[in-house]
């Protein structure tokens, strides 16, 4: 279906008025949130998750890039490592390959054909929300449950962050405005579309990076412990 999800690009006057009550959406949160029900962390994520695809930001994300970098944000830093909680108990081996498939999907939907039929094609769009959420999940997993030594999974929560840090600088200091389904509505908002790619860039390179500090500083207190203990 050739179409925005979440409608068109709104003004600045019309935003509170555009929550996304989609009744399969809601019903496909409703059943997830059952299902995750009995882990707190999880469910939280589900919380997130409805954040970011029921409140306003979901009718922002189509207007502004920066907005879509929040909305992307929830999903793969926030969300993912919430839901992966409930993988609790399920080992993995690798934390190689989940966090270069996390990447490469992350940097494939941010390429500007890619981004731009998202936006313009109903189906593509939840193709691109499904595989960063899921492939995200993978990678907070076996970074926070893996059978890896604290350092090694803090190392790769740091290279998690990296290379979308690298991202956003792209994105940043990128000459000219990439994307076509940004290039009328910023100017709504009082921002040219180079600017708020800018301000999407920054975003990415500089705020995204609290909840992967949070976490390698939970995976730096287990090294510690670990530490603490062999020692005594």
């Amino acid at each position: 279906m050739n179409a925005i999800y979440c409608g068109a690009p709104p003004p600045p006057s019309d935003l509170w008025s555009r929550w996304n009550l989609d009744p399969v959406l809601i019903a496909a949160l409703l059943v997830l949130a059952v299902a995750l029900r009995r882990d707190r962390a999880a469910l939280a994520g589900v919380g997130v998750l409805a954040l970011a695809f029921i409140s306003p930001l979901c009718a922002l994300s189509s207007a502004l890039f920066s907005a879509r970098v929040v909305h992307h944000l929830l999903l793969v830093a926030v969300a993912a490592p919430l839901l992966a909680q409930a993988l609790r108990g399920r080992r993995t081996e690798s934390l190689a390959l989940p966090t270069a498939i996390s990447a490469a999907v992350l940097w494939a939907w941010h390429l500007p054909a890619a981004y731009d039929l998202a936006l313009s094609n109903v189906a593509v769009y939840w193709l691109m929300q499904l595989t960063l959420v899921g492939t995200a999940t993978w990678f907070w997993h076996a970074v926070l449950n893996g059978r890896a030594s604290p350092v090694e999974r803090m190392a790769f929560i740091i290279a998690g962050f990296a290379q979308m840090g690298m991202l956003g600088a792209l994105l940043t200091f990128a000459p000219q405005q990439l994307y076509a389904a940004h290039v009328i509505a910023p100017f709504l908002w009082g921002i040219t579309p180079l600017a708020d790619q800018q301000l999407g860039g920054l975003i990415m390179w500089v705020p995204a990076g609290i909840p992967y500090a949070i976490a390698a500083g939970f995976q730096a207190r287990q090294s510690w412990a670990l530490l603490s203990r062999e020692a005594a």
